[in-house]
């Protein structure tokens, strides 16, 4: 598969700012991709951006995009192929660059591997929507103190696994897909590991969202990690501190750094809110691993009756203590990354 060079787009742009031409310019991305994708630049303005080439038989309807604040999306068309327009999305605000560079990357990758415009058109758009709801949080109050705890697990669990040698940053970066609303929070070709926090008032139970998260048919292993803290007002780690420890832990690394900052932006955690999570701290009481196999209690899909979807329910891990690994278990189970 093609593999994006993580600031290519980025190079692409100081190309095209230096060339100082008024109005829009592209450049393509790469002539190796099966599609159209560029890299673009509108002068004077100084607006970023990435656009997709596409048939004009694709109807696409961007009026959802209208009036963002941070982004502009629009349709051209496309001069250097007939029959065929160009779907824009551009960066208003130059400071966001860094970020904005990251999320590219990640889209184009995304895109590479589909077969059709049909389907490249239908994820970017998806992508936009996903952009436009993150974009506009910049502005709001910041993660709800349960997506801040949930944020507080995942990124525990990250820490962990970038601490082990002979990790690649970038590899393990792309198995934290749960800022991607994925089933699980970390998963690869042939394990997942799904992430579960909870705070005093119910430290025991964990909630389980859908019948297919704790379903193991397509993997070879599946782990659950509860991650039980105390929160206070003075005592422990922030999430910000959090955040700063594997920042930290990634410094000599750009690309991973970079990317590790995108999928922060994803998850919803923007720095501008630190102000909002600086008196929530966070003290470990206990941490377990739970290997789902067999009997564990869960429900699978092809157990549902017909008709059954959206399936929510609780596990009392005290019932599961047969089923506990050790922390050395899993990260030798997941080394091959």
């Amino acid at each position: 598969m093609f593999m994006t060079n993580y600031n290519h787009i980025s190079e692409i742009w100081e190309t095209l700012e230096k060339e100082k031409s008024v109005g829009i310019v592209k450049r393509l991305y790469s002539s190796d991709t099966p599609f159209h994708i560029y890299g673009t630049f509108q002068y004077p303005e100084r607006y970023y951006g990435v656009a997709f080439t596409f048939s004009n038989d694709i109807h696409i309807d961007i009026s959802s995009f209208a009036n963002l604040r941070d982004l502009k999306v629009i349709l051209l068309n496309d001069t250097t192929f007939e029959n065929s327009r160009l779907l824009i999305i551009e960066l208003l605000h130059p400071d966001s660059r860094d970020i904005f560079a990251t999320l590219c990357e990640n889209l184009i990758q995304s895109v590479i591997c589909l077969n059709t415009e049909q389907k490249v058109i239908h994820t970017v758009v998806n992508q936009l929507e996903k952009w436009k709801t993150l974009f506009e949080k910049s502005s709001s109050s910041g993660l709800t103190p349960l997506e801040q705890q949930g944020l507080y697990g995942e990124l525990h669990f990250l820490q962990k696994i970038l601490s082990k040698p002979d990790t690649v940053s970038c590899d393990v970066l792309h198995t934290w897909v749960g800022v991607d609303k994925a089933l699980r929070d970390f998963q690869d070709n042939n394990w997942a590991v799904e992430v579960k926090t909870t705070s005093t008032n119910n430290p025991q139970k964990v909630t389980i969202n859908g019948e297919r998260q704790l379903d193991d048919t397509l993997l070879e292993n599946l782990f659950l990690f509860h991650l039980s803290v105390e929160i206070s007002n003075g005592n422990g780690q922030t999430l910000c501190q959090k955040v700063t420890a594997i920042r930290e832990m990634l410094e000599n690394d750009a690309p991973a750094l970079s990317l590790f900052n995108a999928k922060l932006f994803e998850a919803g955690y923007l720095d501008g809110h630190a102000l909002f999570y600086q008196n929530r701290f966070y003290q470990i009481r206990n941490e377990n691993y739970y290997k789902v196999e067999k009997n564990f209690p869960r429900i699978r899909e092809n157990e549902l009756r017909g008709g059954v979807s959206d399936v929510k329910y609780s596990i009392i891990l005290a019932m599961c203590d047969e089923y506990l690994v050790a922390e050395n278990h899993i990260f030798n189970t997941i080394k091959e990354l």
